[in-house]
């Protein structure tokens, strides 16, 4: 029998406890993975070992496979009505709602941002994705279609089958909710591979969809490296779908990985380096607090972190002013502080890039505004950094840094800021602030990214989509837009009366 993990919390932010198994998940039980090896899961805060979670390998994707197939073919897929499904989703969100506190204290413990940020956000957030998209499991309708009186024809929108899904380290138990919700409603069978860093919410989930009373085989999870169970997913011949968040050179390895299979279906929501857009007429304490949270939610590790910040010459000095203070305000530490706004990154790997990228900015000739250091003396803490002398070709203005690092930038012409807002390969959100609506919704219509928020920045809701132009991606997640995903069109041609 695999392992169970047992945690107990006694901080100002939460007191409380947890214990569930840390096996692989499959056919609704808890299992060992085939080679019975497994994967040391790491404190961000101090670079200890918290627990240990079994890895998953080749074999134990084929085993998940199997189950999905079997359930696909018998108790869901095209033989569970929406209404069944919109049950167990709701169901499931409920049970969240039950162990909200303790869903977000593994959250903290595991990835390393704060205790009531992910409270708050992204525990909420994942219960609100699986009710929206419960909601819409009994409305997946497709079109009648005239064409003359001799005929009958309609689309049906089916569940591709099998589908594969890999997932992030950043938001782990969000990007779980983005991938399982459509999904399901959809009524696909899923093997889901969380981040070998951040395992531990997708596996206390596990016991939750089981009570909830999914169906075996259903909802089956594998913890397991990229390379291994990640490249398995993607290659797997009888996986017909694959969706993948996270780094764009990865998800061009995922792209091309299947393709050679079996041209399977790809969503990807890959990497961005999103601007922020300050025009002179922007009130300036909103835009600032605003460009504050787009650079540094998440401790800057979002894919839509609004990295490169814009301001226009008349109001630079002083919108530097008022974010730099602002940013000096930003409280460093423990997850479960009490007032804590920033806790580490979420690995050694990590951090040793985000530090790599501020030498690189400092080499390269521009100014260490603020921060660009190391936080404390143990674990993987990075001071709020902002950069300003840059020029476009340094790495820290065209490469996605992924931590709590951006640069400032001035400009005084409206047309060629858009021309610099565009200067990227990436293309997956921007933020734009103005006081003049025409001035903002035009420079919003000509910036090249998926998301585009007007006086305010990283606002994302279930029924809003998300994706991005360029190498930011392909497909979108949530909304009623994620369905697209997840589903094969089919159209159906009936004879009421032509005689050949």
């Amino acid at each position: 029998m695999p392992a169970s993990f047992s945690y107990q919390w006694d901080t100002p932010a939460y007191k409380g406890k947890t214990e569930f198994n840390t096996g692989l998940f499959t056919n609704n039980e808890f299992v060992d993975g085939s080679n019975k090896t497994t994967i040391d899961v790491i404190n961000p805060t101090n670079g200890k070992v918290i627990t240990s979670v079994s890895e998953a390998v080749e074999a134990d994707v084929e085993i998940a496979v199997a189950a999905a197939e079997k359930a696909y073919a018998t108790t869901w897929g095209l033989n569970a009505s929406g209404a069944q499904r919109a049950d167990l989703l709701w169901k499931l969100a409920i049970l969240m709602e039950r162990d909200l506190d303790e869903l977000a204290a593994i959250e903290a413990l595991d990835n390393g941002k704060t205790f009531n940020w992910a409270k708050g956000t992204d525990v909420s957030f994942a219960i609100a994705v699986f009710k929206y998209f419960g909601g819409w499991a009994d409305k997946i309708t497709g079109q009648t279609i005239e064409t003359d009186e001799k005929k009958l024809i309609y689309t049906r929108h089916e569940p591709i089958g099998v589908v594969g899904q890999i997932i992030p380290w950043n938001f782990p138990l969000l990007m779980l909710a983005w991938k399982l919700g459509p999904a399901l409603a959809t009524g696909n069978t899923i093997i889901l591979k969380p981040s070998e860093f951040t395992p531990l919410t997708a596996l206390r989930i596990c016991a939750l969809v089981k009570e909830a009373g999914f169906p075996p085989g259903v909802v089956n999870i594998l913890t397991g490296y990229g390379p291994t169970v990640g490249a398995a997913i993607a290659t797997h011949q009888k996986i017909d779908k694959v969706a993948f968040t996270g780094s764009t050179l990865v998800g061009r390895k995922i792209m091309e990985m299947a393709a050679k299979s079996n041209l399977k279906n790809v969503t990807l929501e890959l990497g961005g380096k999103s601007p922020t857009v300050v025009f002179d007429d922007a009130d300036l304490d909103t835009a600032v607090a605003w460009a504050l949270h787009g650079l540094f939610w998440n401790h800057g590790q979002a894919c839509c972190a609004g990295s490169r910040v814009f301001v226009h010459a008349k109001i630079y000095d002083e919108f530097l002013k008022k974010l730099t203070e602002r940013a000096k305000a930003i409280n460093v530490g423990d997850p479960f502080g009490a007032k804590t706004d920033q806790g580490p990154q979420v690995s050694q790997t990590q951090y040793e890039r985000i530090m790599s990228y501020i030498e690189s900015g400092k080499s390269d000739g521009a100014t260490v505004h603020l921060g660009g250091e190391r936080h404390g003396t143990e674990g993987y803490f990075i001071q709020p950094t902002i950069f300003t002398d840059v020029k476009p070709d340094m790495k820290i203005v065209k490469e996605e840094i992924f931590g709590p690092v951006g640069v400032v930038i001035k400009f005084d012409d409206d047309d060629h800021i858009i021309k610099q807002a565009n200067d990227t390969l990436y293309g997956l959100a921007a933020a734009v602030f103005s006081q003049n609506i025409t001035r903002a919704i035009t420079t919003a219509h000509k910036l090249q990214a998926g998301t585009v928020w007007v006086n305010c920045a990283n606002q994302l809701h279930a029924n809003v989509p998300f994706g991005g132009f360029k190498q930011s991606g392909i497909g979108r997640e949530l909304g009623e837009y994620a369905l697209h995903n997840y589903t094969n069109v089919k159209a159906v041609h009936v004879n009421v009366g032509h005689v050949l």
